[in-house]
């Protein structure tokens, strides 16, 4: 017999999981049932054997419930080309499933990841009170260092300022091709003011001048923004909490997991609406967007990985729909979440996203850069629009024919075209105040990564 799997995910589905392309490949290589020596599922979970390079057969094992994946390869990737495999086979020929009962290599992670689970919601660690001695003291330290990292950053942002000025004053005219070492040296200085944050925005001035007509303007909008920062911070006591919180996040000051995670959270049921991966200096980060179904509201989850071995999170499944609950991030448009609690499996839910039109789309970007100037990117999730070819470039049009340009390379784009077949999709991407990028669409309820 052949148990149901929780959801019906799809090929797409199971290959956005993969670490990188090439064990995608690979994982496709792997999903015959011809290369496996057993496979079995329960519905609830998978399993199979495959002869590897070495003298034991690989034990492979994939919880269906997140997906969690477990495989006795020395590959350091995740999920590793045998687990992308099996899933794929569970995904296309379930049929091929004839085992029912988890070997005890299964059952035993299976227990090890629930009783870790269970551990971890019902101890939350205790804390001090105000009066023990040890938290006082601890409180002293955090203090010293506090004021200690506010006097560099009062510094360093006073050191922007000047430079700032100095650009406004001389012109933009000469900026075009200065060495990366002029954009380099300012933002240097205020990583070693521990403003981080401000640093990255500095380096991704250096850009701009060769983005094509409009740059003075899109370079006087990013140097305003610095400068609403550094202002900011000079009156950081008069500000909103809220504000105060959004400008703290700009600058790169961090805010603890668990600080957020002891805040009330908001559970709905939250349809991913696709993930992005951006590499800089060889950190990989990924940004992972969700739209509530009942509050409307999107949530931003980030991963992050320092190295080509560390995986990224793979819980959060585009195109899944999932009852969880999340808690925010401090903020005027709280917007970066963290996953608070999940009930259930997720599952692909009849697709409702929230918004009609790209009017309805510009007037929530409106309200979010409104609260939050700093804001990098807004998410959309348009529930109809059709792209189309326009002059040098690609847009999308809604049933009331305004449009917004798209910034997508040409194959992409000729794919996501090909999707649609001229007929209108629905489309989700990051909308940062010039053009979109598409980071998923639905074709007949079905989603496909961009």
């Amino acid at each position: 017999m052949v148990h149901p799997i929780p959801m019906p995910w799809t090929a797409d589905q199971v290959l956005a999981l993969a670490p990188d392309a090439s064990s995608a490949k690979s994982g496709r290589d792997l999903a015959a049932p011809r290369h496996w020596l057993s496979l079995g599922t329960d519905g609830a979970c998978a399993w199979g054997t495959l002869q590897g390079s070495g003298k034991s057969p690989y034990q492979t094992s994939i919880d269906l419930s997140e997906p969690a994946f477990k495989c006795s390869c020395p590959s350091r990737k995740f999920p590793c080309k045998h687990g992308l495999g099996l899933f794929l086979i569970l995904t296309q020929q379930p049929g091929a499933f004839t085992e029912t009962t988890p070997p005890p290599w299964t059952s035993e992670w299976l227990a090890k990841r629930l009783a870790k689970d269970a551990q971890k919601s019902s101890s939350p660690p205790r804390p001090l009170s105000n009066d023990e001695p040890d938290n006082v003291a601890t409180q002293a330290a955090a203090a010293r260092r506090a004021a200690s990292r506010d006097a560099r950053v009062s510094a360093g942002l006073d050191e922007l300022d000047l430079w700032l000025r100095d650009l406004v004053r001389t012109g933009f005219a000469t900026l075009p091709g200065k060495p990366a070492s002029f954009w380099e040296q300012p933002a240097a200085r205020l990583v070693d003011a521990q403003v981080p944050g401000l640093a990255r925005r500095v380096r991704d001035l250096d850009g701009i001048t060769t983005t094509g007509e409009g740059w003075p303007s899109r370079l006087l909008r990013q140097i305003s923004l610095l400068h609403l920062a550094r202002e900011g911070w000079s009156r950081m006591a008069s500000l909103p909490a809220a504000t105060q919180a959004d400008l703290r996040a700009t600058l790169g000051f961090p805010t603890h997991q668990d600080e957020v995670l002891a805040q009330p959270g908001l559970r709905d049921r939250w349809l991913v609406v696709g993930q992005r991966i951006e590499t800089e200096d060889r950190i990989r980060t990924q940004r992972t967007w969700l739209f509530g179904r009942q509050s409307q509201r999107p949530a931003l989850c980030l991963s992050y990985s320092a190295g080509p071995h560390q995986p990224l999170e793979i819980r959060l499944v585009p195109g899944t729909t999932l009852d969880a609950e999340f808690a925010f991030y401090p903020g005027a448009w709280p917007l970066r979440a963290l996953e608070k609690h999940r009930f259930g499996s997720p599952e692909v839910a009849p697709l409702s996203l929230p918004h009609a039109s790209i009017a309805d789309a510009l007037r929530f970007a409106a309200e979010a850069w409104t609260a939050n100037p700093w804001l990098d990117c807004v998410p959309f999730a348009l529930a109809s629009v059709v792209p189309v070819p326009l002059g040098d470039g690609w847009r999308i049009r809604d049933a009331s024919q305004h449009v917004l340009p798209l910034d997508l390379s040409d194959d992409k784009a000729w794919m996501l075209w090909a999707i649609s077949g001229g007929h209108p999709v629905s489309l989700a991407g990051e909308w940062n105040g010039e053009a979109l990028t598409p980071i998923g669409v639905w074709a007949d309820e079905r989603f496909l990564p961009v």
